[in-house]
């Protein structure tokens, strides 16, 4: 298996691999978007803005599925951002790999000297997603943004919901809050980073698992489609369970 190296920043311990990707997967993302709305056409569209239009209205659907549609509007940027970015993301590792093998040792990069003697490869890219603290990272993002928006948008009902159906639900509900953003972190990492070790173990293999790894590939596309459909369509049902009250019930 493969090393990956560490800039240590002071406190923080930051894997080069996945700092590299997930900054590329950003750039990538906003480049798709812009290139996407540059040369806007209703009389001849290019194909990256039918392209788009295809996204806006996937994801509109997606969102209408999990709130009413009169709500869709404001959150529409949010599901488009997340899906295309975590989809990218869960790409990223997929074409090829940047491995190589260190002559001196790197301290700053957690590469000691034994690591050199034994000629151990390092790697220098990955899928950011199959990194357990970018994941995390978008998970708790999500956790602000839906307890930020039901105690913006429902703060009659939000905190409410914590004592329903009665007062001593109170601590089973908060472990419920608390698992949702637990579970939406390792279901994409363990995903993501799952395919990417049984990539790494069919390489093992040199030319024999050449036809393996081209289906392999192909699903792994599959898979990092579906992961950032689950992403999106969860984060659009836990903002619609904290924000969205059942007012239009009642009328």
């Amino acid at each position: 298996m493969h090393e990956f190296p560490i800039w240590q920043l002071g406190p923080l311990d930051i894997e080069i691999a996945s700092f590299i990707a997930i900054t590329i997967s950003a750039l990538v993302t906003f480049l798709v978007a812009r290139l996407a709305v540059a040369n806007l056409s209703v009389d001849n569209p290019s194909k990256m803005q039918n392209f788009l239009e295809w996204v806006v209205d996937f994801v509109h659907n997606l969102i209408s599925s999990a709130m009413p549609l009169k709500r869709v509007k404001p959150f529409l940027s949010l599901g488009m951002t997340l899906i295309m970015f975590i989809f990218i993301s869960n790409l990223l590792g997929l074409p090829f790999g940047i491995v190589t093998v260190p002559h001196h040792e790197m301290l700053w990069l957690g590469i000691t000297e034994e690591m050199v003697k034994e000629h151990v490869e390092i790697a220098w890219w990955k899928s950011p997603t199959a990194d357990i603290s970018v994941t995390a990272g978008l998970a708790l993002i999500v956790f602000v943004i839906v307890h930020y928006l039901g105690l913006k948008l429902n703060n009659k009902h939000y905190l409410k919901h914590y004592f329903h159906p009665y007062p001593i639900f109170f601590p089973v509900n908060i472990i419920e809050t608390i698992s949702k953003p637990v579970t939406l972190a390792l279901r994409l990492f363990a995903n993501i980073y799952a395919g990417e070790v049984l990539i790494a173990t069919i390489l093992m293999l040199k030319w024999v698992g050449i036809p393996f790894l081209i289906a392999w590939q192909g699903f792994s596309i599959f898979v990092g489609g579906i992961q950032a459909f689950l992403f999106t369509m969860l984060t659009m049902v836990y903002i619609s369970q904290a924000a969205i009250h059942d007012e239009d019930d009642h009328h």
